[in-house]
């Protein structure tokens, strides 16, 4: 899971990504508000912790932009604002939830659980820590891919790639969107990791037996789509 962090005050966009790097998820954190709305932009989150006074563009106006151009990650507004007229504004523009700081950690980890348990993708387990697409399981705290009884590990790469492609089900991601999401912005490596690690998986989509398969659309990018199109129950 990976979640953009807007926020100006460094200190707390720091501790932000501090608390979330010890629940496992990977962030990204920027200052400033029309570079926020680029990053949401860029469509690789599954949730965006936004502020509302950011230089720029404030949260509201990143907000509204955002859902008028038809971006629909969970969105979690961030700020000091505590009136209940601030509240129904930002969820007015399609904020998701609303937390005033300062608040307490545990509060936002259950608020982003809640918000990703409700944001599309297929939750199961007693920890909510299972992706279930197709005939493939993906378990998020292990980084083991399983079909029935048969299951593989994943690298922690692969383990990124698997499950951006799992939450997008039959969505063609493009290359640059796939490097982005599992690279960063800021990564130097090789841009042809993504054929790289494309076949990695498909080894281990064989080995385990699945019928879910990566398809390459050409000059495109990838799609994880289903030989017979039907979802594990």
């Amino acid at each position: 899971m990976k979640i953009l962090v807007v926020e100006d005050e460094k200190e707390i966009a720091d501790g932000i990504q501090a608390i979330l790097r010890q629940e496992g998820y990977e962030s990204d954190a920027v200052y400033d508000g029309e570079e926020g709305l680029d990053y949401i932009r860029t469509d690789v989150y599954d949730l965006v912790l936004l502020d509302v006074m950011l230089p720029g563009m404030n949260g509201f106006d990143i907000l509204k932009t955002a859902k008028r151009e038809g971006f629909k990650v969970p969105v979690i507004m961030l700020t000091a604002k505590s009136m209940t007229e601030d509240k129904i504004k930002g969820l007015d523009c399609g904020a998701d939830d609303y937390l005033t700081k300062p608040f307490d950690s545990g509060e936002l980890l259950a608020r982003i659980r809640a918000r990703l348990r409700g944001s599309g993708g297929a939750f199961s387990g007693a920890n909510g820590n299972q992706l279930s697409v197709y005939d493939i399981v993906l378990d998020q705290s292990t980084y083991k891919l399983s079909h029935g009884d048969k299951s593989v590990k994943l690298s922690h790469k692969e383990y990124q790639f698997m499950e951006y492609l799992m939450m997008n089900k039959g969505v063609i991601l493009t290359r640059d969107t796939i490097a982005t999401r599992v690279w960063g912005f800021d990564d130097e490596g090789d841009y042809n990791n993504t054929s790289v690690y494309v076949s990695f998986l498909r080894k281990k989509l064989k080995f385990i037996g699945a019928k879910a398969s990566i398809v390459t659309k050409k000059d495109v990018g990838y799609s994880l789509e289903s030989d017979d199109g039907k979802e594990a129950t």
